[in-house]
């Protein structure tokens, strides 16, 4: 078994194992690789591309929904030649009329003739009479309507029905092909994703690839038909007219395509500004108890208000486009409009080429065919969307892993002895690959023995236990197990073989039994016991309402550190497994927990390689080798004893470790290892079991808020792949939401009364704008009853005066639809920029006790803030200009329609709630699909976001398989999902475009009734009809803004209910008296003033996401501070070498949360931070506790230390220092011990030993206070 394997004959998964063959190659390859990654948009995505998930019965699905769509984009020019023959039998009707009014004047052998004259009889001019039925023919017409009625729900519903569901499947297709892809990733290609842009591109991204292959191609074929089949229909009728209209259409066209496309576009960069100012708020609200320690409370406002200018201005910007290109379109289509008939007119009455039914004929093919090129551009939008969106899906589904964690390729070795060896080992992570992480290392762990790695921060000590796990492969060198080079092995099976305990435990959103079986699946409950009673988790479990049951809360949200720490150690023990690796694995635990995990593992150390990475070296004095490690390489290896002798790098860092307790005890080494915290180098938040509960759930919220803005989704459980989803958060006591009276309008708009001549401006535009649609059917009706005039030069001198008129419209319409856009635009986003501002303004003046309310976390403040201040505007801005257009046009439409003919006016208003309503059912049920949708999708998200913001834990026990079940189970519901609402939608879509010519069938078929019988003049029909349902879609329109009133009403109420709250603890109030404690009731006090005089350092350190430089100057917000003063402050706090190591030195982006530095790094920071605000009372809440010894009391090298620099920060000042490593706090002038929020002890170091009491208990034994 000694022997290495041959590595050129084993293949990975999907690709050629060339790297074996030269390591050096290989990392080339590996980083050539990442770039290309990183190229983003280097291969576009073609629209067919997007339908390479479809199968046969989808092609046929499209096949089918596509030939609906050609056929229902026919059905409007067909409708046109109807509408011109029906307009030449009216004109020839009334013609026939006038002339037999015409004294002397009679019909006779179906032609007329004069009667009563000199002339002979028979002189004539020609026209014909007697043969027009103007009854029947109408009701020819009216049957003509109806069956493309009937022909257009048909169609209408099957394009989108057919469409939906074959997206629907694709979609469904490529979710799960990208979740198992992205699963199958190295840790590498997860290094350089971060989780937040992984989830996006798995729902958001995918989202955006099914609008641009769902309804909108349906649409697009259905539009581009209409408008080619448009233009070949004018051609065919009339080349000369078409042309002549044909020469303004493409302005027509270009400004539809325009509002269409910047639209898109200015609400794309206004909703990233708003996110940028989301951000903001998010990363605030989450770190509140940092910025009202420090008085930031108006820096961050004005930070905040400064990202929301840029919003402002955007919104304002597409207010402006929207308006002008609108006005733009309307004054071209009236332009169009006189240039038209006053040209046509000269066709039909000089040169007589055209009738007049014939010249509408062309007019609106061209029109229509016009409008429908420029809204189908709105569907191209939405195509290059879909196509930018799916080139990053795309790039992942087609990426090879260059380690793939579920191929099946790799040996399998019979059996095992757990002998792993490095053999001249140099990394550097994939993310950073100018740094050399592991640098030529070369070490030997055997098999059955405890080996323990020690070393200061970031010397490789985590990085070797990932490449044992092969999380990642060796730049170059490689790493064997029994003389077999890992990447030889099958990967599942390799990882099998290892149990693992992070330094930060991860749990799954699941009950405590199933987190432990995540470990083994075969595991029975027998086992779960007893690995549990193994890890010194038994007793506390069975101390739980639930006991094994207990759901542990997101992201073991429910339980202290140290317990999370024991369940994961279990997970761990009932793996059973050849190799155990223990990251820093009890740095969590207090000491007595501490003591019984060591003695269990010291148990089952027979028949198992152990490796533990530990900074508390108390746990690893009894390991059968200890190996020390600086800088990326092992340089010393022996016993514990054989170490103290060589007096290296192991003999330094217990010196250091220890030095605090040989003062305090006699007992050299072991008090101080056994009651420090050790929670070094750890990023994640712990909560302390010794503390008092209600500072832990307090920390615990802090921890939760600062991942909700990692993680934009809370992960969820996973259990069995049931619905355990919906069963945790019935489980839950999640806050309800109050219910809430909506706010009065009146308070709402006097909100916005400082831009009041801005809407009056707006609402006279948009009354004015309102009265144009109407309008523009008076005309376009009376230029068709001038057709049937007999004197020609009345005819010429009628239609001259409408063109005028169209010319007169136009001008007034850009003028207007301009002010209307700009003048709404511009007082909405003031309000919503006020809104925002103001509602930030009073979060951030709340007291802290608010803010540990789970209905104010910072996630749901943040959404407050976004959604609340943006749905305000529902009863204020835009849409008040749509509903007094609307208001306008359905009054001058009524009007003019029931001047006309009243009763012909109330046989359409029948149709009135069909035409208004069927846009507005439409949305409606929208809507409701998307809510549906949403949730379902939600689920599904919470599985991949707990999947993959726990990957490494994921991946260390192989469940990857289990979590891909559990995604594709979820995804089931938005598919079955998908089929209803393609029904529906198909239905509701078939009915709103079918609801005009049922209508327009009615109305014709009723008014070719009144004409003959009531002597209506059948330019009165054409007036009325088209004014009634112009203006039915005016009220749809305005019914679909109801939702968004009745929602602005509420949002505003919770809006004003903030505002209105009075905290008890008000920063932004002068009162109180300015003068320290002393003997005085801080309650009297003027908070801003005690605060400012008030340093705080705490155990989790809360950086914001800027430069370091703005990070430190954040300790002393009512000043500017100069630079030489952050250097001096860094010096003090041992940050300055650090900071000048960096590229970009003290400019370098912290990341969120400081995320881009270790956790000591971050400490330094906040210490720095408290010396800039030279305080008059220093609070140190465990200050220390992140840093590693060696950063701690490098002192023994005559370096200037983070702790001499507190004990130097604390001169002259009073200093409060909460500590669990009891060497910091022994110099102290008075220790208090607290228990169950009371001071039980009190005294010096010295006078509390010899009392023997809690104190003496805590420093000698570590054993908790009872």
């Amino acid at each position: 078994m000694s022997d290495s394997v041959i590595l050129r004959s084993v293949k990975k998964f999907g690709e050629e194992n060339y790297g074996f063959e030269s390591d050096r190659l290989y990392n080339n390859d590996k980083n050539s690789r990442l770039q290309d990654e990183n190229k983003g948009d280097s291969t576009q995505v073609s629209f067919f591309q997007l339908f390479r998930f479809s199968s046969t019965t989808d092609i046929w699905l499209m096949f089918v929904g596509s030939v609906c769509a050609f056929l229902h984009g026919l059905s409007h020019p067909v409708l046109l030649l109807i509408f011109g023959t029906m307009t030449d039998i009216f004109i020839d009707y009334d013609t026939e009329l006038q002339e037999l009014k015409i004294p002397g004047k009679a019909c006779v052998n179906n032609t007329i003739v004069w009667i009563n004259s000199s002339l002979n009889q028979n002189m004539t001019n020609g026209t014909r009479c007697g043969l027009l039925d103007i009854e029947s023919e109408m009701i020819k017409f009216a049957s003509f309507y109806a069956g493309i009625a009937l022909s257009v729900l048909i169609t209408g519903y099957i394009q989108i029905c057919f469409w939906v569901i074959a997206a629907a499947h694709q979609i469904q297709n490529m979710r799960k092909i990208s979740f198992r892809k992205i699963m199958r990733m190295e840790m590498g290609w997860f290094d350089c994703n971060s989780v937040g842009e992984l989830n996006t591109r798995l729902s958001d991204d995918i989202n955006k690839v099914n609008d641009a292959i769902a309804d909108q191609v349906a649409i697009f074929i259905q539009r581009m038909t209409t408008s080619i089949s448009g233009f070949l229909l004018g051609f065919y009728q009339g080349w000369k007219l078409t042309l002549v209209i044909i020469s303004v259409s493409p302005l027509i066209g270009i400004g539809a395509g325009i509002i269409g496309l910047s639209l898109s576009k200015f609400t794309d960069y206004e909703l990233k500004a708003y996110a940028k100012a989301g951000s903001v708020a998010d990363e605030v609200i989450s770190s509140m108890r940092t910025v009202a320690a420090f008085g930031g409370e108006k820096k961050e406002v004005e930070r905040y208000e400064k990202n929301l200018v840029f919003a402002q201005r955007w919104g304002i910007r597409k207010g402006i486009v929207m308006g002008f290109f609108t006005g733009f379109m309307w004054c071209l289509i009236f332009f169009c409009y006189a240039l038209a008939f006053w040209y046509g007119s000269k066709l039909v009455l000089d040169d007589e080429e055209y009738t007049a039914g014939t010249l509408v004929q062309i007019f609106l093919s061209i029109i229509v065919g016009a409008l429908n090129l420029g809204n189908a551009s709105s569907c191209l939008e939405a195509f290059a969307t879909g196509r930018a969106a799916a080139t990053s899906i795309f790039q992942t589904i087609d990426r090879k892993p260059i380690i793939d964690c579920m191929s099946e390729d790799g040996y399998k070795l019979d059996r095992i002895k757990g002998e792993i060896e490095f053999h001249n080992v140099t990394f550097h992570y994939p993310s950073r690959p100018e740094v050399k992480i592991l640098n030529n290392l070369s070490m030997v762990i055997k098999s059955g023995e405890m080996t323990a790695v020690v070393g200061s921060s970031g010397a490789g000590k985590s990085t070797a236990i990932q490449l044992i796990q092969r999380f990642y492969d060796p730049s170059e060198g490689m790493v064997t197990l029994d003389g077999h080079d890992i990447r030889s092995l099958n990967i599942q099976w390799l990882r099998a073989q290892i149990g693992i305990v992070e330094q930060e435990p991860v749990l799954f959103s699941t009950t405590i039994a199933e987190n432990i079986r995540y470990g083994r699946e075969d595991a029975t409950m027998e086992d779960i016991v007893l690995a549990a009673k193994e890890a010194n988790a038994y007793n506390f479990i069975m101390d739980l309402p639930q006991q094994f049951d207990t759901l542990v809360g997101e992201g073991g949200g429910q339980m202290s550190g140290g317990q999370k720490q024991r369940v994961a150690i279990a997970r761990a023990l009932v793996r059973n497994p050849k190799i155990l690796l223990l990251d820093m694995a009890t740095s969590a635990l207090d000491n007595e927990s501490e003591a019984m995990v060591q003695e269990a593992l010291s148990k089952i150390q027979h028949g198992h390689t152990i490796v533990s990475v530990a900074h508390r070296l108390s746990t690893i004095r009894a390991a059968d080798v200890i190996i020390g490690f600086e800088h990326g390489t092992a340089v010393e290896r022996g016993t514990h004893e054989e170490l103290m002798e060589r007096k290296g790098v192991y003999f330094t860092l217990v010196t250091l470790q220890s030095q605090g307790d040989q003062a305090a005890n006699g007992e050299g080494i072991k008090g101080e290892d056994e009651t420090e915290d050790g929670s070094f180098g750890g990023r994640q938040t712990f909560s302390r079991e010794s503390y008092q509960a209600s500072l832990r759930a307090s920390i615990r919220q802090r921890s939760k808020s600062q991942l909700s803005y990692l993680v934009p989704e809370p992960p969820l459980a996973v259990v069995d792949h049931k619905s355990t989803y919906e069963e945790d958060r019935k489980d839950k006591d999640i806050p309800v939401e109050e219910e809430i009276e909506p706010a009065p309008v009146r308070r709402i708009l006097r909100f916005n009364a400082p831009e009041w001549p801005y809407m009056l401006v707006g609402a006279v535009g948009a009354s004015v704008n309102g009265s144009v649609t109407p309008l523009y059917a008076f005309l376009f009706s009376q230029i068709l009853g001038t057709f049937s005039l007999l004197d020609k030069e009345e005819q010429r001198s009628q239609i001259n005066v409408v063109c005028l008129l169209f010319v007169v419209l136009g001008c007034v319409s850009i003028c207007t639809q301009f002010l209307q856009g700009y003048a709404f635009a511009k007082s909405g986003e003031l309000l919503t920029k006020r809104l925002r501002k103001f509602g930030f303004r009073a979060i951030l003046g709340q007291d802290i006790g608010w803010f540990d309310d789970l209905r104010n976390s910072p996630g749901a403040l943040t959404t407050r803030l976004a959604t609340d201040a943006s749905q305000v505007q529902g009863a204020t801005g835009s849409q008040i200009g749509m509903m007094v257009n609307s208001f306008t046009n359905i009054t001058v439409a009524m009007i003019i329609a029931f001047i006309f003919s009243w009763k012909l006016s109330l046989v359409i208003v029948c149709f009135f709630p069909f035409l208004a309503l069927s846009g507005a059912i439409q949305i409606r049920m929208l809507t409701g699909f998307a809510t549906q949708d949403k949730q379902a999708l939600e689920t599904a998200g919470q599985v991949t976001n707990e999947a993959l913001s726990n990957i490494r834990t994921v991946a260390g026990i192989g469940k990857e398989r289990q979590f891909i079940k559990a995604f594709e189970i979820e995804l089931e519901k938005p598919f079955k999902t998908a089929f209803r609402k393609a029904n529906v939608y198909g239905f509701c879509y078939g009915f709103s475009q079918c609801i005009v010519f049922v209508a327009n069938s009615a109305s014709y078929r009723y008014g070719g009734y009144l004409i003959p019988n009531e002597g209506l003049h059948f330019s009165y029909v054409f007036r009325v009809i088209s004014s009634v349902i112009l203006s039915a879609t005016a009220f749809g329109r305005a019914s679909a803004y109801t939702p968004s009133y009745a929602k602005a009403k509420i949002s505003a109420a919770r809006f004003f209910q903030l505002l209105d709250r009075q905290p008890p603890i008000n920063v932004y109030s002068s009162a109180g008296e300015k003068w320290m404690i002393d003997g005085h009731d801080s309650k009297k006090v003027n908070v801003q003033f005690l605060r400012s005089n008030i340093g705080i350092v705490s155990q989790e350190p809360v950086l914001f996401a800027c430069s370091i430089m703005d990070n430190i100057k954040y300790g002393d917000n009512t000043r500017e501070i100069p630079m030489e003063k952050v250097i001096e402050a860094a010096k003090q706090a041992q940050l300055h070498d650090f900071v000048m190591s960096l590229p970009e030195k003290y400019e370098t982006n912290v990341g969120p949360q400081g995320s881009q530095l270790s956790r000591g790094e971050k400490q330094r920071i906040a210490i720095a931070r408290a010396i800039v605000r030279d305080p008059k009372i220093l609070l140190l809440d465990e200050a220390t506790s992140a840093l590693d010894t060696e950063s701690e009391k490098l002192s023994t090298f005559s370096l200037q230390t983070v702790q001499v620099a507190l004990d130097k920060a604390r001169e002259g000042r009073t200093c409060i220092v909460i500590a669990h490593r009891l060497s910091t706090i022994q110099n102290s002038d008075i220790i208090a011990v607290m228990s169950q929020g009371v001071v039980i002890e009190k005294g010096t170091h010295e006078e509390l030993m010899d009392q023997k009491g809690a104190y003496y208990k805590l420093v000698i034994t570590g054993a908790p206070i009872s």
